[in-house]
């Protein structure tokens, strides 16, 4: 599917986030921010006044006005679709809901054949208002990409399973080890929905895609290769055809690197944890990487933020290719104007 087909205005195709992630020469570091639109923003919090997060996700004009905020006030060089991960699974009937300070709880867990039988496939025609999101940012965006995202197949089966968020995924696992063939379906179907998510998104015109296995870093490496990565695998494999940049992301994952990479993405995210060159290493020369920051830091003085700004930048410099990001979401208590002078401090430090 060619950019032209896709209506993607050209620049975008070529811009700076596009040409990092397919290791290209740039003339200087692309940077956003995970969760740059949220409730780090006065103007967010103002626009979503007594509006639930999946109402939102599911409104277009909502979506595009959330999206849009930090490309203004920021400068940064990506949008990101402002929506959830679980989106797709509310679209295709399972019974869930996101409450604030908690995240994503269920009704009903899914521990049974029974329950994973009864979560059917995603079809374009249950997210029109992704599609007409997108195409909305894409028109009001210019040159400035939007990047599209899932939720990676493990991340969403251990919501899932768990029933909401969980700190060890004990349930999660003992399905993984006790009955693999039954986890197999549930990430099967779920490698699907979250394939189909993201095509859709490129369709509209997204120009690149990320995928986030936020709790993959509760894995073995073992456990990893065996029960989660093929099925990631499956997802990043399926918008190969669509020729956008495949960043994916998972938190903890410093012994999964060398995995991760692996499993095809373009781009793999990194965490706090690692150092960029090191993580570059375990990754190797086919991928370009993206991070990563501490998101905490950002609460710190700025001769704080500008020294480890700078350790970053120069980390990403051995990488094959480098966009700047955290190592993890933007934390809702940070300053915007940290963020706006982070911008401009990875724009100007890292020209050449």
């Amino acid at each position: 599917m060619s950019a032209m087909a896709r209506c993607v205005p050209m620049n975008a195709v070529d811009s700076l986030l596009v040409r990092a992630a397919h290791r290209r020469p740039v003339p200087r570091t692309p940077v956003w921010f995970m969760r740059q639109a949220g409730r780090s923003l006065p103007e967010y919090r103002a626009v979503r006044a007594g509006i639930g997060m999946l109402d939102a996700c599911a409104r277009p004009d909502l979506v595009t006005e959330i999206t849009l905020q930090p490309v203004r006030r920021h400068g940064v060089d990506a949008a990101i679709l402002f929506s959830d991960i679980v989106v797709p699974l509310k679209a295709v009937g399972v019974d869930l809901d996101i409450k604030p300070g908690v995240g994503p709880v269920l009704a009903e867990p899914v521990r049974t054949a029974q329950d994973v039988a009864a979560i059917r496939p995603l079809v374009a025609e249950d997210i029109g208002f992704i599609d007409e999101a997108v195409r909305l940012l894409v028109g009001e965006l210019g040159g400035t990409p939007l990047i599209g995202f899932a939720g990676a197949p493990f991340t969403l089966a251990s919501y899932l399973i768990e029933g909401g968020p969980s700190r060890d995924h004990a349930r999660t696992k003992a399905m993984m080890h006790g009955d693999p063939a039954l986890w197999s379906t549930l990430l099967d179907r779920l490698a699907q929905i979250a394939l189909a998510f993201l095509r859709v998104q490129v369709a509209a015109g997204a120009s690149a895609v990320q995928l986030f296995d936020s709790w993959a870093g509760a894995l073995s490496a073992a456990d990893y290769r065996r029960f989660v990565g093929p099925h990631s695998a499956t997802v990043l494999a399926g918008v190969a055809d669509l020729g956008v940049p495949r960043i994916h992301f998972g938190v903890g994952t410093g012994e999964l690197l060398d995995q991760i990479g692996a499993v095809g993405a373009d781009v793999v995210g990194v965490d706090w944890r690692v150092p960029l060159d090191e993580a570059s290493r375990r990754i190797g020369p086919d991928r370009a990487v993206q991070g990563n920051l501490d998101p905490a830091l950002l609460l710190a003085d700025w001769p704080v933020v500008d020294r480890e700004v700078r350790r970053v930048l120069a980390e990403g410099r051995d990488a094959p290719g480098h966009i700047f990001n955290l190592g993890h979401g933007v934390l809702p208590v940070t300053d915007p104007d940290m963020l706006t002078r982070v911008v401009e401090l990875v724009h100007t430090a890292s020209a050449r």
